[in-house]
């Protein structure tokens, strides 16, 4: 098929390259403009890269459905289909209605669970047991177009990054699959059932802070769902400390003692949430709103990412110390 692909990061890199492999004609990959860096140095996204691999064509407008130019030519070349991934901007309907067939997307959730930014996040924090990707057939409302495929994965006890990078893997096999359907007249399309329908906001920085009067388990989630892009974080003597591994421990496991907690921390169980209980090679425990959380990697700024026992050995933790 005649295909632009409009992507921007990493997750998008596998479909585009998936599709090359195919064999698609690929006219025009479409994706972000370049980024100053670090020293002003000029960064190009994940996809131009891969796009420049593949001698493919880029463009890169600050504003696609403003960018007459590049509209001109991505209509000059009559797409059958234009694939997006994460591209970063939403389409007007003047694009949507530009190619033969329709533009299509792979979404990072099991639709119509997860619309928006951050499906993969949020699937994390709110516990799901399993995840997936979704194909669908775009519109103008947000993530909102028909289905027509769905992959499944557990979800387990991976970070973001592990079902990151599986969901993208799993979305470029998809993508490949669906495209074969939609050549052959054989895809079944099917409408999102606006009522079970929701939302995955974008997230920001400060979103990582710790609030030790949530669940233990709501930390464990939001420390796996954070890692490694904002980090999940707490203060220490100062400084954003940020954590990396952590396993929540409940109360009244099993012989109706604390999970975890050592019988001369007991005494401290009336400790305010945030109260390191437990400091040694087992990890650091810390007293949340409901259970407990065994800190097991950690890093302070302009460090390294440590596990918490060696850690220890550098740094004197006052049992009774609250982190905030």
């Amino acid at each position: 098929m005649k295909l632009i692909f409009m992507g921007t990061p990493d997750f998008a890199v596998p479909v585009l390259e998936k599709l090359v492999e195919e064999g698609h004609d690929i006219g025009y990959v479409v994706t972000q403009p370049d980024r100053a860096g670090n020293r002003g140095k000029v960064t190009f996204s994940p996809v131009k890269k891969a796009a420049v691999d593949c001698g493919i064509s880029v463009l890169q407008p600050e504003n696609i459905n403003k960018a007459l130019e590049e509209k001109a030519k991505m209509k000059e070349f009559d797409a059958d289909a234009i694939i997006v991934v994460a591209y970063g901007q939403i389409l007007k309907r003047d694009i949507l209605d530009m190619p033969k067939v329709g533009c299509f997307n792979v979404h990072g959730s099991l639709l119509p669970k997860l619309r928006g930014a951050a499906p993969i996040q949020q699937a994390i924090l709110q516990g799901d047991k399993r995840t997936g990707v979704t194909i669908m057939k775009m519109e103008e409302g947000l993530d909102s177009g028909d289905m027509i495929s769905k992959a499944e994965t557990e979800i387990g006890d991976k970070n973001f990054k592990d079902i990151h990078d599986e969901l993208s893997l799993m979305g470029a096999e998809l993508m490949a699959e669906t495209l074969t359907l939609i050549e052959n007249g054989q895809a079944k399309y099917k409408k999102q059932d606006e009522s079970i329908a929701t939302y995955a906001p974008r997230i920001e920085k400060k979103d990582g802070a710790v609030d030790f009067t949530k669940s233990a388990f709501h930390i464990q989630q939001k420390i796996r769902a954070f890692d490694p892009w904002p980090g999940a974080f707490c203060r220490y003597n100062g400084a954003n400390m940020k954590l990396w591994k952590a396993v929540a421990l409940r109360d009244n496991v099993g012989d109706n003692q604390d999970a975890g907690i050592k019988p001369e921390k007991r005494t401290l169980k009336k400790a305010v949430p945030g109260a390191v209980l437990s400091a040694d090679s087992t990890g650091i425990i810390v007293k949340c709103g409901e259970g407990y959380l065994n800190i097991e990697e950690l890093q302070l700024p302009g460090k390294k990412r440590v596990r918490a026992a060696d850690f220890i050995r550098g740094h004197k933790i006052e049992i009774g110390k609250v982190l905030e």
